[in-house]
């Protein structure tokens, strides 16, 4: 091997040392590193995973978000609602109320107006029973007795509002 320039023994030797250094390196630096890339790619791989769970997280968290003020879009709306409602049924019951209010009031003052209406009735027959006695007492130019003649005048007074009443 000489004529080709090859050196055997050198050859041997670098061989050997080659595979000496490829044993050691392998033992001590191919599996430390081999083992340190591994590491690295399975952190690489979990922050990756644990980023698409954050993003899944992050998605359905904004679904649920977005579903709460859906929810709370819908009762606040519910509540409007349940509030004009209840304010048109303050306003009804309110009127309802003022009606009833002004009716009784109304037939107060009817029951107060009949009332002095039938008061000055009385004052007034009284009064014209007082002046027809006098009215008698001086055409006469006597005394009658007071009481039979407001009795006949009670009477008349009677008939003529009978017929009064009965007319209209």
């Amino acid at each position: 091997m000489d004529a080709i320039g090859i050196n055997l023994p050198g050859l041997i030797t670098q061989l050997v040392s080659f595979l000496i250094l490829f044993f050691i390196l392998s033992k001590l630096l191919y599996g430390p590193i081999s083992k340190a890339l591994d590491e690295r790619s399975n952190r690489i791989k979990e922050s990756l995973e644990a980023a698409d769970r954050a993003r899944q997280d992050a998605a359905s968290s904004a679904e649920r978000v977005e579903q709460e003020i859906a929810e709370a879009r819908t009762q606040g709306q519910q509540l409007i609602a349940e509030a004009r409602e209840a304010a048109g049924r303050l306003r009804t019951s309110e009127e309802e109320r003022v009606r009833a209010d002004l009716e009784a009031l109304r037939q107060r003052a009817t029951q107060d107006v009949q009332r002095e209406r039938d008061g000055a009735i009385e004052e007034i027959r009284a009064e014209f029973a007082n002046l027809a006695v006098d009215a008698a007492e001086r055409v006469i130019g006597r005394s009658l007795d007071a009481q039979a003649h407001r009795e006949i005048i009670e009477g008349v007074l009677q008939e003529g509002l009978a017929k009064d009443g009965g007319d209209s």
